[in-house]
């Protein structure tokens, strides 16, 4: 470094484009005080511009910048930065709850006597409604507008909530139903590669960063935009304009070379990627991507691998800016200013990839081939578990009899669907989806889907019957080249009529089976199948009757319809018989690459993009027939809902935090085991009649054909705690032999549900702990799975590493994330669950303390065990002090 002890680094330049001026915070002009930084990863250098433009000497400091140059020394950091994002992406699961926060918090800054205009976002939010619409019709003509017709029916209330918010608030814009996934919507339209905002009548030009509320917010990386999901609670504070500190990260780059061979898609390429980077260990990192490949693979690929950031494991799976991207902004129709502008800029900073550009210095990297990826799937439980497509009925068959459980005597089992001339057994495919971000943004695949049906068609395949079939676009687009190059009406020949616009099958939206099919499922405990584009296959996910769900690139997806099963080598049986009695082969019908591309290049248009955007807020007729009442400052909650109810984080505030104190004489409500995800904690899809959460909709006289999924009812923390550890296929150790969310209470020894044993304890004043294994939190970023948590009265959570979402939801509700040291867990300590745990030593929390825990067994035996809290910043320790990251800003903004 050459020099320390600056009191600013900020240098403003102007840069001028098209005779426009933009003024901006020069990279290399701060280089030339701190050293050179042409080789800190692009990703890093917007960390840094971050900093520079936000600093003033307090929040923002010279240290900081010179923090992100020190990275260099090494490769890592043990240092943090702020890091305010340029705008918010929501997606109405999880939005919902952050306007409802909102609105609640301008009723609790009321009760501070401040004032309620006080609340509204500071940085540009955008909500796009993409995840209420379920497959309940499919394979019709019809299933579109069906499907948005319950949509409205059930999610009326919600969306007129929303439009309140959008009226409410400023910096506040709503996406209706029906334009697409946020996702794609944010690649293809929201996003900007570069950013421009006015302060003072002047213009600046700075990276376009940002937070979602949606662990796929990743998907944006592919075009040069550094996000990653956040936790709703997260994402309050920082439209709140709260900077929200992180470690620098480790940054793993990854090498592409060489070219996808004939016959492997972008899905292949991702569920490769995803496999490695897994193995390899990115958790918490930062993943860039360089290399030669990068000349020639398209920004709709490069977001295939951002997109399932997530699935393996990193914080974001970064691609820089470069000439491929500034050809994806003008065919998306983004404004030819705004290209020059970006390109202009990033040049201006040292950001923009191109063949002068030095390698950069990375944590460690690792390497791929594209000339190696061979087609594949992955399941059935995990993304990450990648099987080549030609070793899938054998990973399967291998799979039935191991983690799937069924015995080997039963393995062949066959049982009849009732009123029909078929049986199914272990295997069978009864769910087809093209569904989800992370392909249906990729031209590439949906093209290669719609030939596979067209060359099948017109062999006179068609899906087995015992398969529902869905096709989920992620825009309008979508179905605008689809159409202009007829293979629309391939597709609805093969049952996948399109079914909605929203992430459907992905997030456990895939409606019901026949009852007939569900029948000989569950009557003969089958293990049925989904196969699907999705990036989510965790167990219970897709749909409770499916207990074996595989990824796969959408022309697959259509060619298992045919097959019908993933018992049999889709690469070497016949698909079906053709009209004239042949045998149909999968190569029969699989689409060149040059067929491919010249479709593309026939059937996609800039046109198409900025015609469809420009009508994106209009909205379906249903969502513009909306009764909404506008005017009012705060929201006028109805007692009755059951989807958007006032919570209750603020209730009794006074401007002074009460003191948090230890934990004592606390009980175990569950013993968990490795990879508990989001979902296991606060499940998403269905919500079944005798549970908590079905009792408490029965009770208000929502009967259950609309008791629609936990994600669409987010807004009401009555069903949403009811729902807590409520997950089919959850296990909690404490109850051996028990799926479900079921918990034992001590002394008593009572068995019930999770929620009904925690009310218990509530009521005796007992605060309460959870033990977790490997990964906990681990999936979605689900803020319901921390606020869940902390309304069931647990004080911490105890388990051998986190997620990092979900890690820092838990301390944003005030709840302690406490970590075993290696070699130490809930087993090795023989944990059973009738424990009493004591945690001292709270009065004063510091950043990574450590924290004793005291076991008091049912022998009057004691065990004390060092565990790491990681609360890991000085302001995670104000939030926990306040009891949640909401209450530290409403006083704030109050005061």
């Amino acid at each position: 470094m050459k020099s320390v002890g600056h009191d600013s680094l900020k240098t403003r330049k102007t840069l001028d484009v098209d005779g426009k001026t933009y003024h901006y915070f020069s990279i290399p002009e701060a280089a030339a005080t701190i050293g050179d930084v042409s080789r800190l990863p692009v990703s890093l250098k917007v960390l840094l511009e971050n900093v520079l433009r936000f600093e003033d000497g307090r929040s923002y400091s010279v240290k900081d910048a010179e923090a992100v140059f020190r990275w260099l020394e090494k490769g890592r950091s043990t240092e943090e930065v702020p890091f305010k994002p340029a705008r918010i992406l929501m997606q109405d699961f999880t939005g919902v709850p952050a306007v409802v926060d909102l609105a609640a918090m301008r009723d609790g800054i009321k009760s501070l006597d401040g004032d309620p205009q006080k609340v509204n976002p500071l940085v540009p939010v955008d909500l796009v409604i993409d995840h209420s619409v379920m497959v309940d019709v499919a394979g019709t003509p019809d299933a579109l507008q069906k499907n948005v017709e319950i949509e409205f029916e059930r999610n009326g209330e919600r969306y007129a909530f929303l439009r309140w918010g959008q009226e409410a608030f400023e910096n506040f814009r709503v996406v209706p139903p029906g334009a697409g996934i946020c996702h794609q919507v944010n690649l293809e339209y929201i996003a900007q590669a570069v950013w421009t905002g006015t302060v003072a009548g002047e213009t600046f030009a700075y990276p376009d960063t940002l937070y979602g509320t949606d662990s796929h917010t990743t998907m944006v990386n592919g075009m040069g935009v550094l996000g990653w999901g956040v936790g709703g609670i997260e994402a309050e504070a920082a439209m709140l304009g709260q900077p929200i500190a992180m470690l620098i990260p480790d940054v793993i780059g990854f090498r592409l070379t060489g070219k996808l061979p004939e016959g492997a898609t972008a899905t292949d390429l991702v569920l490769t990627v995803t496999q490695m980077l897994r193995k390899k260990g990115v958790v918490g990192k930062f993943v860039e991507f360089f290399g030669p490949a990068l000349d020639h693979l398209p920004v709709a690929d490069r977001s295939t691998i951002g997109n399932m950031a997530p699935e393996y494991g990193a914080t974001c799976g970064f691609f820089p800016v470069d000439a491929l991207t500034l050809d994806y902004l003008r065919q998306t129709g983004r404004d030819e200013h705004r290209v020059k502008l970006t390109e202009a800029y990033l040049k201006a900073q040292g950001m923009f990839r191109d063949e002068n550009s030095p390698e950069p210095v990375f944590t460690d990297t690792l390497e791929l081939d594209l000339s190696t990826v061979e087609p594949s799937l992955a399941g059935p439980k995990r993304p990450q578990d990648r099987v080549a497509l030609k070793d899938a009925a054998s990973a399967f068959l291998k799979e039935l009899t191991g983690s799937l459980g069924v015995p080997a005597n039963d393995a062949g089992k066959t049982a009849p669907v009732s009123g029909t001339n078929y049986e199914i057994t272990h295997g069978d495919v009864v769910i087809a989806a093209i569904t989800s971000c992370t392909n249906t943004s990729n031209p590439a695949v949906l093209i290669a889907a719609g030939l596979v049906a067209r060359k099948a068609r017109a062999l006179g395949l068609t899906p087995k019957p015992w398969v529902k079939t869905s096709l989920a676009p992620g825009s309008q687009v979508v179905t605008e080249y689809l159409d202009r190059s007829n293979l629309s009406q391939d597709l609805d020949a093969m049952g996948f009529n399109t079914v909605g616009y929203g992430c459907t099958t992905c997030i456990g939206n895939s409606g019901p089976l026949r009852d007939e099919i569900v029948d000989a499922i569950e009557n003969n405990k089958l293990v049925a199948v989904s196969v699907l584009s999705g990036n989510r296959n965790f167990e219970g996910r897709i749909s409770p009757n499916v207990r074996a769900n595989y990824l796969a690139s959408p022309p697959l997806v259509v060619a298992y319809s045919l097959l019908g099963n993933i018992r049999e080598d889709i690469t070497t049986v016949a698909l079906g018989t053709s009209k004239d009695g042949k045998p149909v082969y999968l190569r029969d019908i699989w689409p060149t690459n040059k067929e491919i591309a010249d479709l593309i290049a026939s059937s996609i248009s800039r046109e198409q993009f900025i015609d469809r955007y420009s009508k994106v807020a209009l909205g379906t007729p249903e969502w513009q027939a909306l009764k909404v009442e506008t005017g009012s400052e705060t929201y006028k909650w109805n007692s009755g809902s059951t989807y958007v109810q006032n919570p209750p984080y603020f209730e009794g505030i006074t401007m002074t935090p009460a003191p948090r104190g230890d934990i004592l004489g606390a009980r175990v409500l569950a013993l968990l085991g490795d990879n508990i995800t989001t979902d296991h904690i606060s499940p998403a899809g269905s919500i079944k009649k005798v549970s908590p959460a079905g009792e408490y909709l029965l009770e208000h006289q929502v009967q259950p054909l609309d008791f629609n999924s936990y994600g669409s009812r987010r807004g009401n923390h009555e069903v949403m705690m009811r729902g807590t550890f409520a997950n089919i296929r959850i296990k909690n150790e404490m109850v051996p032999g028990v799926e479900g969310g079921i918990s034992k209470h001590y002394p008593s020894g009572d068995v019930a549900p999770i929620y009904d044993i925690a009310t218990r304890y509530k009521a005796e004043g007992t605060p309460l702990v959870v033990f977790g294994g490997k990964e906990y939190g681990m999936g979605s970023s689900r803020d319901w799975a921390a606020k869940g948590t902390l309304l069931l009265g647990i004080r911490a959570v105890i388990a051998e590493s986190f997620e990092r979402i979900h890690r820092s939801n838990l301390v944003g509700m005030g709840v302690l994330p406490l970590l075993f040291e290696e070699g130490t867990n809930r087993q090795t300590l023989g944990l059973v669950g009738d424990e009493i745990i004591d945690l001292p030593g709270l009065e004063t929390i510091t950043p990574r303390m450590t924290v004793t825990m005291k076991i008091t067994r049912a022998d009057g035996s004691v065990t004390e065990v060092p565990l790491l809290c990681r609360v890991d910043t000085l302001d995670e320790v104000d939030y926990y002090k306040h009891g949640g990251i909401l209450q530290y800003v409403l006083r704030g903004m109050a005061a």
